[in-house]
């Protein structure tokens, strides 16, 4: 059975006070190469046949996250 994956994250001019929070932590830690946080879902969709591109994209948009403030990236199985 084909699995789509779907990573939703906040878009960049939204504020992301929990991937500040981690990146504070990982600066105290002394992880200091890493300069950047963003925090997100991922979800993993167990499709029936072929994956419809248009209804999982309009699935993604509708339920997993809410477009106007999360951008959303579907990956598809290649073979």
């Amino acid at each position: 059975m084909p699995q789509v994956v779907v990573d939703v994250v906040l878009k960049p001019e939204i504020s992301d006070p929990q991937g500040q929070a981690v990146l504070g932590a990982l600066g105290r830690l002394g992880h200091t190469q890493v300069t950047g946080v963003r925090q997100g879902k991922h979800f993993v969709l167990d499709v029936e046949g072929t994956p419809d591109e248009a209804e999982l994209k309009q699935i993604a948009e509708t339920l997993l996250a809410n477009p106007v403030i999360e951008d959303v990236e579907l990956h598809l199985p290649t073979d």
